[in-house]
């Protein structure tokens, strides 16, 4: 001990000093070295252990690169989605297109007016005949296709009705009302309008609900304004006479 104090009190003290120094690194610096070494042989061994299970790890990819693509159905939603796909699909595709019949036209000023009927017992098979009537390019390029129904529901003892104006005003309404006054029931009536460049006025009301009746007449949905008025004066009751 004394030997040591003497040699640092003396001229060499500052290499013993470094000596000393490099000393007590040198043992740290092999600690930190070992510690490193020991995590680094950890860290390969549970790599290793990873490693050995390849199958499980392709597997797991596999799925994730299942779920990515979306070109693959995933047939379990599927089955769901198809399960009530009834609830959101167009029942319209579903029903059959009734027959339709093509009335004779009315031409006035170069305006041509033209019916067309078919009968209609469910809201669904009013818009069938729509679009089945829009397939033919003649009746799509119609400057208006007016259209009233009236279909009566037994249960409930009551008429289900409505009409569309299609761009000239009031015009369904008009024909609504003529299938009201003529009591029709389960038909429906488009009356297809070509405009000519002229302005017809009031009498534009007139030849659609003509068109209208005329082939209400001619299907048997109306009776003709001669067998009308028969019938009222078949049904009229005699004046009764006067007793003095």
């Amino acid at each position: 001990m004394r030997r040591g104090c003497e040699a640092l009190r003396g001229p060499n003290w500052q290499t013993a000093w470094k000596t000393s120094m490099w000393s007590m690194w040198g043992r740290a610096s092999s600690i930190l070295w070992v510690e490193k070494i020991r995590e680094f042989l950890v860290e390969k061994s549970q790599s290793s252990e990873t490693v050995d299970q390849p199958e499980k790890v392709n597997m797991t990819a596999e799925e994730e690169e299942d779920d990515d693509d979306e070109d693959i159905p995933d047939f379990r939603t599927l089955k769901l989605n198809t399960e009530n796909v009834h609830l959101f699909m167009d029942h319209a595709n579903d029903e059959e297109v009734p027959p339709i019949k093509h009335g004779n036209p009315i031409t006035d000023r170069r305006s041509t007016f033209q019916p067309h009927l078919a009968p209609v017992v469910t809201p669904r098979q009013v818009k069938v005949v729509l679009e089945k009537l829009y397939e033919n390019k003649k009746i799509a390029s119609a400057t208006h296709n007016i259209f009233a129904y009236r279909i009566y529901c037994e249960d409930k003892h009551s008429f289900l009705q409505d009409c569309e104006d299609d761009g000239e005003t009031a015009a369904g309404g008009r024909l609504l009302h003529l299938l009201q006054i003529l009591d029709v029931r389960n038909v429906m009536v488009v009356v297809s309008r070509w405009y000519g460049g002229i302005l017809l006025g009031p009498d534009r009301f007139k030849h659609i609900n003509n068109c209208a009746r005329n082939i209400l007449v001619e299907e048997g949905y109306a009776a003709s304004s001669d067998e009308a008025t028969r019938s009222g004066a078949k049904t009229k009751r005699p004046k009764s006479k006067k007793t003095k």
